[in-house]
């Protein structure tokens, strides 16, 4: 309940930043625009005949049964990146052998191309579900990783020589000192392991599924349908922007007032 106070009394510092984005993104498409007047329609069709293929779209229910399957994959897939990632990052940044450990995995999980674990996924589980959320997985879970061993390793011992002299509490300790410094590390990483989840599950349904944003994507594909296929890019950008600046954003403004 509080947090939902805190937010509606903060909410035109979020209206500031959401008419910035707004800004960035009529830019954007005022670029798009005219990138469709240098080379056609078939090439890259107009927002205003991309955006009408949208609303028609939108009409269908199986279009927002294909938006659900996705998003269902995209969450699924990210949560448990989100805690896997953060559990074993924060445990091995605590331990100077286990960071040491992690590291070739690490290297190994982010530099295998994401669609050679795509091929691996399909002869694994087959084609659906499984193989989707797998991919998902494997790609965004080394970026959450990163992102919390480097905040446990990065905490300087001279701050924690501070609290123990002030006698802290664990709890003010947690709270006060590690767990700010930590999430100004791994708040970023979970947006950088959103935005390639959301990437990820396209690809992944593209090649791997017969349904979802990705597989009406390959449809498109194959019927040379550039407004469909444009269309159903704007969905997916619509809906990581939605989770980001209307979730996420809040309660990392909520999470970081200690900076103030």
């Amino acid at each position: 309940m509080n947090f939902l106070i805190k937010l509606f009394k903060d909410f035109p510092s979020y209206l500031l930043s959401g008419l910035s984005s707004l800004a960035a993104i009529l830019l954007f498409i005022a670029f798009w625009d005219l990138g469709n007047q240098v080379y056609g329609n078939l090439a890259l069709p107009s927002p205003k005949e991309t955006f009408y293929t949208l609303y028609l779209m939108l009409q269908e229910d199986s279009v927002w049964i294909d938006i659900y399957i996705t998003i269902k994959r995209a969450v699924i897939g990210f949560s448990i990146s989100l805690v896997l990632g953060s559990a074993l990052g924060l445990l091995s940044g605590l331990f100077i052998t286990a960071s040491m450990m992690s590291r070739p995995i690490v290297t190994i999980l982010v530099g295998m191309p994401p669609i050679a674990w795509i091929v691996l996924a399909m002869i694994w589980f087959g084609m659906g579900d499984d193989t989707v959320i797998f991919t998902v997985i494997v790609a965004s879970f080394p970026i959450i990783f990163i992102g919390a061993l480097q905040g446990t390793r990065t905490l300087e011992g001279n701050l924690k020589e501070m609290a123990d002299s002030f006698s802290l509490s664990f709890t003010q300790k947690l709270f006060d000192l590690y767990f700010p410094h930590i999430f100004s590390y791994v708040f970023p990483a979970w947006i950088s392991a959103l935005g390639m989840s959301w990437k990820i599950v396209v690809m992944a349904e593209l090649l791997s599924s017969n349904d979802g944003i990705g597989a009406a994507l390959a449809i498109a594909r194959s019927q040379l349908d550039t407004p469909t296929a444009l269309a159903l890019v704007v969905i997916m950008i619509g809906s990581l922007l939605a989770i980001e600046y209307l979730l996420l954003e809040p309660l990392k403004r909520e999470v970081e007032l200690w900076r103030k």
